[in-house]
């Protein structure tokens, strides 16, 4: 997947002692992979001049809000927090199809292909299949595309992309998962748009948006101020 060029100044979406967090752009990984290409947590590492700890993950080829802990006390309370559910991830995507009703929950059962890097979505119970939950809500349309904001309650292997395909409504760009053709740079029309969480130290909410991708039109022909 082609990597996009960026200042990593003009990424930072939040910073202090404990915490930072990027604008991550569809395309760089949030961690080193089998690739090697140049990831998140390295260009965040030289940025700061040290190491940070990784909180929670973003699929490449979606962009949006990254966060990383500056120490270990921050690390160890955010993973707190992320295990017991208790950090919001609310996501944006463009999706092919608009969903029956206007708002609503999915509830599946997802089985991770380790081979193929896919993720099946399944209405029943299945054996070795992690239940998955997320609540939806139809925003906006364009000429040919549908806005949907998405709030995550369970944190699974491509589940986003899996249970909306499985209704119906694959992403844009998501060949993957259904939709007819790619995005020229591969990515997908999936974005991390606000993460709230408890801050490791003062204990007080703290919530980051993270703008959409600037001069993306078909971000930008959706009725929709971020």
């Amino acid at each position: 997947m082609p990597q996009p060029e960026f200042d990593i100044g003009e990424l930072v979406l939040y910073k202090n002692n404990q915490l930072i967090a990027f604008n991550k752009p569809a395309g760089l990984p949030v961690a080193t992979d089998k690739t090697g290409d140049k990831a998140m947590d390295q260009l965040g590492e030289i940025y700061c001049k040290s190491k940070l700890g990784l909180v929670h993950r973003l699929d490449r080829p979606a962009s949006g809000v990254v966060l990383f802990a500056r120490s270990e006390n921050a690390l160890a309370h955010l993973n707190e927090q992320f295990r017991e559910r208790q950090v919001e991830k609310v996501y944006l995507a463009a999706v092919a199809n608009r969903p029956e009703a206007m708002e609503g929950k999915l509830i599946h059962y997802l089985r991770r292909d380790g081979r193929k890097n896919k993720t099946i979505a399944y209405s029943d119970p299945q054996k070795d299949a992690k239940r998955a939950e997320l609540s939806y809500r139809y925003l906006d349309s364009s000429d040919h595309y549908h806005l949907l904001e998405i709030r995550l309650h369970t944190g699974r292997h491509h589940q986003i992309r899996a249970q909306l395909a499985d209704i119906g409504c694959p992403i844009k760009g998501d060949v993957k998962y259904g939709f007819r053709r790619s995005n020229p740079d591969r990515s997908i029309h999936l974005h991390a748009w606000k993460l709230t969480f408890r801050h490791p130290v003062s204990n007080q909410e703290e919530t980051i948006t993270a703008p959409l991708p600037p001069q993306d039109p078909v971000w930008n022909a959706f009725n929709f101020n971020d």
